[in-house]
This record gives C-alpha cells, sequence and structure tokens, in this order.
C-alpha cells in the first residue's frame, strides 16, 4: 500500500460547529491558532471571513438545525489537508497546531487518528494509553472533536455525517460512532495518539435528559445502524453492563423492550435511505 507522507508545508484546518455564537469571540475562546471553518447555526445565511492570529476563519451562518449537517457543511468548504473536527467548547493548548500534524508525518498510514483531550469525569469515555489501531470492537468510544483526518482520504471515500444522529437531529446522539464506523467500513485505517491537544468546558448536555424512553429508543435505532442483524444482541449486552447505571428507572427487561423498538425503527430508517438512493441513481 503507498504510504500517504504529509509534507512540511501541509496545514491543519480545525472544522468546528457552534450554535448561537459571535465567531470573533469564539475563536479566541477556542485558542484557535490554525485555519478554521465554523459553521453557526444561528437562524441566518451569511457568510464572512476573518483573520484571527494571522490565520484566516471562514464562518457560515445557517437557519437549519442539526450537528451532523453543521459538519458536513463544513467538510465541503475544507480546504485543509488535514481536518481536525471540534465544538464550541472545546479549548486547544497552545501547539496544538503541531502536535496533530506531526502525529500524521509519524504515521504515513494513518487516515485518521483520535487525540486526547482533558474532559469532565462525568463525560469520559476514553483516554488514550498507547498508540494502536483502532478496531471494529473499541471504534464506538470516540466523540467528533478528537477526531483528525486527512481531507483527502474523506473524499475519495465519499464519506461524511448522518444527518438522523445527534444534536438538533431526529435521534438524539450517536454520529460520531457512525462516522468512524464508516471509516473502517470504507478502509480507512483509523489509530489512536497519546497527545493531549485541549480540553472540554464542561456544560450542560444539549441532548441528554436521563435514562428515558427517548434514551433507549434512540439508542435502538443507532444499533440498528452500526450492528445489523446483531443489533438485539448488542443491545441486551449493553443493557447487562450498564445496568448499575442505566436502569434505575426502568428495568432491564423495559430497557430492552424499548431499544428492539428503536431497532425497528433503525431498520425502517434505512429501508426508506435504500429507497431514496435507488431513486438517485435512477433519475441520474
Amino acid at each position: 500500500m503507498k504510504q500517504k507522507v504529509l509534507a512540511a508545508d501541509k496545514k491543519l484546518e480545525v472544522l468546528a460547529a457552534a450554535v448561537d455564537k459571535e465567531p470573533m469571540l469564539l475563536a479566541q475562546d477556542m485558542n484557535l491558532q490554525t485555519d478554521a471553518v465554523i459553521v453557526n447555526q444561528c437562524g441566518r445565511e451569511a457568510s464572512e471571513a476573518f483573520s484571527h492570529r494571522d490565520r484566516n476563519i471562514r464562518v457560515f451562518s445557517m437557519k437549519e438545525r442539526g450537528v451532523g449537517l453543521s459538519r458536513n457543511t463544513a467538510l465541503f468548504h475544507a480546504e485543509g489537508d488535514i481536518v481536525l473536527f471540534s465544538d464550541e467548547d472545546i479549548r486547544f493548548y497552545d501547539g496544538y497546531e503541531e502536535q496533530v500534524l506531526s502525529a500524521f508525518r509519524d504515521n504515513p498510514a494513518a487516515d485518521v487518528i483520535t487525540f486526547n483531550f482533558k474532559v469532565d469525569e462525568r463525560r469520559a469515555t476514553y483516554y488514550n494509553r498507547e498508540e494502536r489501531p483502532i478496531r471494529w470492537h473499541n471504534y464506538g468510544r470516540y466523540p467528533t472533536y478528537s477526531v483528525a483526518a486527512r481531507l483527502g482520504s474523506l473524499k475519495k471515500k465519499g464519506i461524511s455525517f448522518s444527518l438522523l444522529f445527534g444534536g438538533g437531529a431526529k435521534y438524539s446522539n450517536g454520529e460520531d460512532s457512525l462516522f468512524l464506523h464508516d471509516c473502517l467500513k470504507k478502509g480507512l485505517r483509523l489509530y489512536t495518539s497519546t497527545k493531549e491537544i485541549g480540553e472540554e468546558v464542561y456544560r450542560e448536555s444539549t441532548w441528554f435528559k436521563g435514562y428515558n424512553e427517548k434514551f433507549f429508543t434512540d439508542r435502538g435505532v443507532l444499533y440498528a445502524f452500526l450492528y445489523g442483524r446483531l443489533a438485539r444482541l448488542m443491545a441486551l449486552r449493553f443493557l447487562v453492563a450498564h445496568r448499575t447505571v442505566m436502569c434505575k428507572e426502568k428495568t432491564v427487561a423495559e430497557a430492552y423492550r424499548l431499544m428492539k423498538k428503536g431497532i425497528r425503527l433503525g431498520r425502517q430508517e434505512q429501508a426508506e435511505e435504500e429507497r431514496r438512493r435507488r431513486e438517485n441513481e435512477n433519475r441520474g
């Protein structure tokens, strides 16, 4: 396999999703030190650009809501050799640009690398303590803001974010897992890095309202997309593993019933997506 060597002059671009933010203040709050694309969902349509620390910040304001839409819009406008996904509540450490670029220079086989961030322990799902490949058994733990990727690899494989999942979408979360799932499915090579390049400024979740009916149903929809015919088995495994935390208000049986309902909904969504795909092909 031909290795993807990253030249010394290649650049990093941050792709940030935001809601109702003042872009210049956001650039300061995030400590941006690279070029960036900010997609700001703020109820109006506009585009602008400004210089921040001698770097080019492009802003695309939009009325529509949904984090997947924000990330896809940023990807469409991206120009960097390496893109680093981010959110409005991330603050980067000084020198993050060289940390990310050096990781790709040191690992020319990598299409995607996940990095460490300091986060509130209530939201911690991972911490990379060694550099290793990301496989099917462990891809689901990484949030989108930990992910950097070669833009050319994503475009070559036609990889983007689901519009069904995440904040502002029909189903509450999971766009990050689906994105990495598609990267693996389409043959990209994913790795971890032990470099810590920023921190999350803690805020209340915009989607999590407790382990209620919507939580378990939406999780079932996600599992239909992630695991196919194994969705029910993986749902039961998930509930048994997390029963002491998640099944205080609802029993494991009740939660499993809701997840199975979600799996059925997810299969309907998949069938509808396939129908639309075939219609678009026929029109072409």
